[in-house]
């Protein structure tokens, strides 16, 4: 029979597989619409930083990017919490997850496939009395062809950006013995993202050929512009996400009785 104390060990311990599997459902929810959402839409948002609408200038990011910063708070509070192996684990499942969603899109295409279906993977538009209509299953295969195009880069920035970000996190935390969270999480994930963004947009745009550049004249300035305007938005929220990683790794350790990181 159990005493109190074991009694109380088991509760304890639900609560952090609780909290853990919570982290991981986020951390691969948002992972899942970075990859379904991508590149399907691209949001202006240089009027939000005062960016004047004639300048050449733009502060243009990717739908998909949104949920991305959440994925490297959860790893990181998983990091502290849990310790680098769960860490790592987590990863492995997000690319996993990464492969999984590929091969639900290539065998949702395959099936029944339209006769009119392009090499590229998309369908052309029907003309009807003299107007461009979608024809069925057309918004399917757009969002396939990009969401293809847009994971495979992910996967290539994603898998490097996260063990980036979990060996720094780790390897300030030895170096601090254990204090100055707030530099190992910043440090950590914004070094971490800088790898995602440069990554994922070169390759989407070299590879996929599904950013939203129609003309070769500039190219790089536009990559450049899409690159900073990506990483400038992960890096304000590196920033504002220090106050939440230090309220939910304080409220978890005595939630979980947890005193340092786990060791399993």
């Amino acid at each position: 029979m159990f005493n109190q104390n074991g009694i109380e060990e088991i509760d304890y311990q639900r609560r952090r597989e609780w909290v853990f599997l919570l982290l991981v459902g986020i951390f691969l929810g948002s992972l899942t619409m970075l990859n379904i959402l991508g590149v399907s839409r691209f949001i202006d948002l240089s009027r939000f930083i005062g960016i004047d609408s004639e300048s050449d200038i733009r502060f243009v990011v990717a739908v998909g990017v949104l949920p991305y910063p959440i994925t490297f708070l959860c790893t990181d509070i998983i990091s502290e919490i849990y310790g680098r192996k769960r860490a790592n684990m987590v990863v492995w499942v997000g690319l996993i997850l990464n492969l999984w969603v590929l091969v639900v899109l290539w065998f949702g295409g395959f099936l029944e496939a339209p006769s009119t279906l392009l090499p590229s993977g998309s369908l052309p538009l029907e003309v009807v009395d003299g107007k461009a209509v979608a024809p069925h299953g057309y918004v399917f295969y757009e969002i396939r062809t990009l969401t293809f195009g847009a994971t495979i880069a992910s996967m290539i920035a994603y898998i490097s950006a996260q063990f980036i970000d979990v060996h720094i996190f780790h390897f300030l935390k030895k170096k601090t013995s254990g204090k100055r969270l707030w530099l190992r999480n910043n440090v950590s994930t914004l070094i971490s993202q800088m790898v995602d963004s440069i990554a994922v947009i070169l390759i989407t745009h070299f590879y996929a050929h599904a950013l939203p550049i129609d003309s070769p004249d500039n190219l790089w300035s536009v990559l450049w512009m899409f690159i900073l305007s990506s990483y400038l938005f992960k890096f304000f929220f590196a920033l504002f996400d220090t106050i939440p990683i230090y309220i939910s790794v304080r409220f978890l350790r005595k939630f979980l009785k947890i005193e340092d990181e786990l060791s399993y």
